[in-house]
């Protein structure tokens, strides 16, 4: 959407497609790191100091991937150290947009943050984004990156769990993968097909993924990497979440719902119960965002329904 720093045509959820018509996800273009002490992290070129109050964290609490780190800022305890704002759900023909000016920049749609951290940028403005308010500019916004970032690169001004311990490292990087190019990504790549094949692809991707999920926690548990909560549990439970709301009606992943599978099911409310992360979610947010892209939608009208268990049906608390 963005092209050499300006803003080029309406919003379009698809940018690129594969050879068989599949959705393709942009790559994220800013991929520095916070750290304890400012040295530079895994990726990009420099290195930001962890310090109270100078870092803002933009999300949308529609978005699977800016909730990732909407959780991990709010389980970590960061809310005091890092703070947030939240776009409009609704995806306009500018993308994401402020309800009213941005605080910290005075920006109204979000890729103006992005042109003011570069103003030769070119992609898609995304959520989430970690801005550093001291230089002015984007610290990552790649979602994975930035979940790490809270896991550990604040150093003592974080508390809380520890969501990539060392010994369980390799076993979440490997099952990270698989449920990313088949459930977290499958979802969309179903719902943004553009030919038959590469819908039912991700459609099959999608229920396999979910039929092995629910025979993992069937035989343990709780948690998908047993007695520890980890960052595996979060990038999961972003799209269980939306499943229902969004993702089986809206993207045409209709085989099952989660509801469908006991042991997932039991799985999501036991996340759903974890303190903190319930303020994280808002179903009312998730469907009048998916619900609003046109290519998929194009009247706009938002479904009243699913009733889901645990979650208020049209309205929960937003995160503060």
């Amino acid at each position: 959407m963005l092209i050499d720093g300006k803003w080029t045509e309406d919003w379009q959820p698809v940018q690129a497609t594969d050879a068989k018509g599949g959705f393709v996800r942009q790559a994220s273009t800013f991929r520095n790191w916070i750290t304890p002490d400012g040295s530079a992290g895994p990726s990009g070129t420099d290195g930001f100091k962890a310090e109270p109050g100078r870092y803002h964290l933009y999300v949308a609490l529609i978005c699977p991937w800016a909730s990732r780190t909407l959780i991990a800022r709010k389980l970590k305890g960061l809310e005091d150290v890092v703070s947030l704002s939240i776009v409009e759900p609704e995806l306009g023909a500018q993308g994401w947009r402020f309800s009213s000016p941005d605080p910290v920049t005075g920006a109204t749609w979000l890729h103006e943050i992005y042109t003011r951290a570069d103003p030769h940028v070119s992609g898609r403005a995304t959520v989430p984004v970690l801005w550093d308010k001291l230089r002015g500019t984007i610290v990552n916004n790649e979602s994975a990156e930035i979940l790490r970032m809270f896991n550990s690169g604040f150093g003592s001004l974080a508390s809380g769990p520890d969501l990539y311990p060392e010994p369980l490292r390799a076993a979440i990087d490997t099952l990270n993968d698989l449920i990313y190019r088949r459930l977290n990504n499958g979802v969309y790549r179903a719902g943004f097909a553009t030919t038959q094949i590469a819908y039912e692809e991700a459609f099959h991707d999608v229920f396999a993924q979910l039929d092995e999920l629910e025979a993992r926690l069937s035989a343990g548990g709780p948690w998908l990497m047993g007695k520890a909560f980890t960052e595996a549990d979060i990038r999961l439970f972003v799209t269980l979440v939306r499943f229902d709301a969004a993702y089986h009606g809206l993207f045409k992943t209709n085989l099952r719902r989660i509801a469908d599978y006991p042991a997932l099911s039991a799985y999501l409310a036991r996340v759903l119960d974890v303190p903190g992360v319930r303020g994280t979610v808002s179903i009312d947010h998730i469907k009048r965002g998916y619900y609003s892209i046109k290519r998929l939608n194009p009247t706009g009208i938002v479904p009243i329904g699913p009733d889901l268990p645990g979650l208020d049906p049209v309205r929960l608390k937003e995160a503060a």
